[in-house]
């Protein structure tokens, strides 16, 4: 039976990704994007499942990035085409209606990294590594990196990661905002699940809308009148006002 190059868990509310090929630190190569496309749009799909984490198989990767005898085998329009497929991938997991953490046990670099960049929540073991080193490849990253990086860590964190290619550890990582939690490598998918289960116990709804908000590539006055708009959705149906009347029934009580 062949290997799946991408594990798919349900335990719901929650699904978890791993990329699943240990034997090379989980590199990537066109067959393991096409497989992780077709399970988070499975994910997406699936009306039962409130968050998504995604992770690495072993304990020294989440992925180090493209396998170099595939990438070495790329032509232009090969390299194009597979950049067009990150993207979509990223697209799909930051533009998705559920929250998403990336639950990083290792080596997050290349591809690997911009991968956690598109997801909402980054919790890290503190083993774990990142870097953007394509430089270092004489090529940049592909799946948006370039774009994603800078509002995350800003614009000249993201420059000397992504000119100098360096590698660096989890609690560096920590200190820029590229991570929001380190933990030790024991507990990592325990505390991501437990994340994103407290995440699922709030309004699917709201989280959704605060998730649109926040991607949102707008402007100020734009943002203002999607987030008016979006408060006005709240009370469209009568959840607000069940939440409501528990909040109430607690601070009574």
């Amino acid at each position: 039976m062949t290997q799946s190059l991408v594990e798919l868990d349900y335990s719901l509310p929650l699904a978890t990704l791993f990329l699943n090929r240990p034997q090379v630190l989980n590199a990537y190569n066109e067959e393991l994007l096409d497989e992780l496309r077709k399970k988070v749009t499975e994910v997406l799909d699936n009306n039962e499942v409130k968050a998504l984490i995604i992770s690495g198989k072993g304990n020294r990767a989440f992925t180090v990035g493209a396998d170099l005898e595939w990438l070495e085998s790329l032509d232009s329009k090969d390299a194009k085409r597979i950049s067009k497929k990150g993207q979509e991938i990223c697209n799909l997991i930051e533009r998705s209606s559920i929250a998403v953490i990336a639950a990083i046990n290792g080596y997050a670099l290349g591809g690997g990294m911009e991968i956690t960049l598109a997801c909402d929540l980054r919790i890290a073991s503190t083993r774990a590594r990142f870097g953007q080193p394509e430089v270092s490849l004489g090529i940049i990253p592909g799946f948006d990196g370039t774009t994603r990086l800078p509002g995350i860590v800003g614009l000249g964190q993201a420059k000397q990661l992504l000119f100098t290619g360096n590698i660096i550890d989890a609690e560096e990582a920590a200190e820029v905002g590229l991570v929001n939690k380190l933990v030790t490598p024991r507990d990592l998918l325990k505390e991501s699940q437990e994340l994103a289960l407290e995440i699922t116990e709030k309004s699917s709804q709201a989280v959704k809308l605060l998730k649109n908000i926040l991607n949102s590539n707008l402007s100020k006055k734009e943002l203002s009148n999607l987030e008016t708009e979006s408060f006005g959705r709240c009370f469209e149906d009568d959840e607000h006002l069940e939440r409501i009347k528990e909040r109430k029934a607690e601070i009574k009580n």
